[in-house]
């Protein structure tokens, strides 16, 4: 299995991240990619990445958009030429309308920035969407190619429809976490119904939302064997069937083969 949007160089793993990378490793967890939410953050997801065998993404989070650099590709240039792990990924990046940490416009800002240096580098892109489905759907069909750019909408959460119009119009992705085990998930649930197995990822976002039975407490990748299998479950497929498919699904997406 691959975990494709993990943060396991954040703090909370500072006294164990070894010992939490061997529990990954003993269930199947044979790639984790860390994600970088700003450019402080995404410096220390790519020495984490170094340290310890794993894959990066350099990124800014919509929450920290309005911290951005001016030159935003000069930034992620200089983070990727230092970078002696692979940098597989521009994001995570997108709008996130809950909090709004960051002004709207501003976002959208940062976020075309964000799909405009994916795009030069021949890079794929991580999505964060969180309440903000019409603006941010109005600058995919602004700025998106799917016949030569790739994208997953990490953490999705929306319903049958959202999904539809990320996967049959854009060719996107979908990243599917320990949410698909909540009791109150089952628009996710009807959603990953309906568009099947192929365009499906597992991912943790770990250390945050820790699937049922293990809710409440600190995620982790060991954890993402419960995803795998809640879909299988849901879609009546066997738990080795959806782990070889999510698995071959993110070597291509990260250009791994």
């Amino acid at each position: 299995m691959i975990d494709t949007h993990a943060h396991v160089h954040d703090h909370q793993y500072d006294d164990d991240r070894a010992a939490m990378l061997d529990r990954a490793r003993a269930v199947g967890v044979e790639r984790i990619v860390t994600i970088g939410t700003d450019l402080g953050n995404s410096e220390r997801a790519i020495r984490t990445a170094e340290a310890f065998g794993l894959m990066a993404t350099v990124g800014i989070h919509p929450h920290e958009a309005k911290d951005a650099p001016a030159d935003v590709a000069a930034a992620f240039d200089e983070l990727r030429a230092g970078a002696a792990a692979p940098v597989v990924a521009i994001g995570e990046t997108g709008l996130d309308y809950h909090y709004n940490h960051s002004p709207a416009d501003v976002q959208q800002r940062v976020l075309r920035e964000q799909i405009a240096y994916a795009r030069a580098a021949s890079l794929p892109l991580v999505f964060h969407q969180r309440e903000a489905f019409d603006d941010f759907v109005a600058i995919l069909r602004e700025l998106w190619d799917r016949t030569t750019m790739r994208g997953i909408v990490h953490c999705f959460t929306g319903d049958a429809a959202q999904a539809a119009t990320f996967v049959d119009e854009f060719g996107l992705l979908l990243g599917i976490g320990g949410v698909l085990t909540f009791k109150t998930a089952e628009g996710l649930r009807a959603a990953v119904r309906a568009v099947g197995l192929a365009p499906i990822v597992l991912e943790t976002d770990c250390p945050f939302l820790a699937p049922v039975p293990y809710r409440g407490k600190r995620n982790e990748p060991a954890f993402m064997r419960e995803s795998a299998n809640a879909v299988a479950t849901l879609l009546g497929r066997s738990v080795a069937e959806v782990e070889a498919a999510t698995t071959a699904t993110a070597r291509r997406f990260f250009a791994l083969e």
